[in-house]
């Protein structure tokens, strides 16, 4: 196996404020504000106009998805995340830093880190600690949008890190990949509804392991570290030698599986994209597993 040099996953707030201070942002350096939130709860795009990281553009996670599709979040095309983000004046030269608002500390940023990744940009960073912690320690903000001059991206989707309803079925049969489960343990078993879902319900892939992308995040919202990371996939007895796919609702929180693999040396690990979202409604019944009534349904 030849080990390739991984780009740095994540970047500190102290990294970040000192990048800002000295006027780093720019073509080379540019930060997203990717926060999301359930509707009737907060404001993503209001908060950002509020209070922001200096210099930071708003990453629209609902403009930048297939929407045209039947299941939540999917990956846009190539030629509309090229668009988008080039509109946000990153080109295929700049280094990305994403961060979000959420009280966990990180909650949507690994996925719009994920999707740089999956259309070949491989320069791209989530902000560890996240909003809260750059508020928490004083670090500079304004309300003051960000203009970027437009630039050029060229996207190229790499397929080894994404993966379709169609392959996580044959992989029923071919066992060649390891699936993982970032909900929590409730909504995997089936004992507890999906939040917000109209017609979806709860339990799990058939032959998946549940690993809550929450347990990948100390209480003060950061990252753990690779040797905690590493030991909770053993506990769940996840190889991480073995080809791996994540997956979670709506491909959202599996990229925190794919992050904390990533951390521990592993950037292969492949994303289902419709997951539980798109399996729900599509796979035969006896591949869902459910405790609860709704989730045979």
């Amino acid at each position: 196996m030849v080990h390739q040099v991984l780009y740095r996953a994540l970047v500190s707030t102290r990294w970040l404020a000192e990048s800002v201070r000295t006027g780093k942002l720019g073509p080379g350096l540019r930060v997203l504000d990717a926060s999301w939130y359930s509707p009737g709860t907060r404001d993503a795009r209001k908060e950002y106009l509020e209070r922001h990281v200096p210099g930071a553009s708003f990453f629209d996670i609902e403009e930048c998805r297939d929407t045209a599709s039947p299941y939540e979040m999917m990956l846009p095309s190539e030629a509309s995340f090229a668009d988008y983000v080039g509109r946000l004046g990153i080109s295929n030269h700049t280094h990305v830093v994403v961060y979000d608002g959420d009280n966990l500390g990180s909650f949507y940023a690994p996925r719009v880190w994920w999707m740089f990744r999956v259309f070949g940009h491989r320069t791209v960073s989530v902000l560890n600690g996240g909003f809260r912690n750059w508020l928490k320690e004083g670090h500079p903000v304004t309300s003051e949008p960000s203009h970027p001059e437009p630039a050029i991206f060229k996207a190229t989707l790499d397929r080894s890190l994404l993966k379709t309803y169609e392959q996580v079925l044959e992989n029923l049969e071919s066992k060649r990949f390891r699936l993982v489960d970032s909900r929590s343990q409730g909504r995997y078993l089936g004992t507890e509804p999906e939040p917000d879902a109209v017609g979806l319900g709860s339990g799990h892939i058939r032959g998946s392991v549940n690993m809550p992308f929450m347990d990948f995040l100390t209480e003060d919202g950061f990252e753990k570290s690779p040797e905690e990371l590493r030991a909770l996939f053993q506990d769940k007895k996840v190889d991480l030698s073995q080809p791996l796919i994540a997956t979670c609702r709506k491909g959202v929180t599996a990229c925190h599986i794919a992050l904390a693999a990533y951390l521990c040396g592993k950037p292969d690990v492949a994303v289902y994209d419709g997951s539980w979202s798109e399996w729900f409604r599509r796979a035969p019944p006896e591949t869902r597993v459910s405790q609860g009534k709704a989730g045979k349904a």
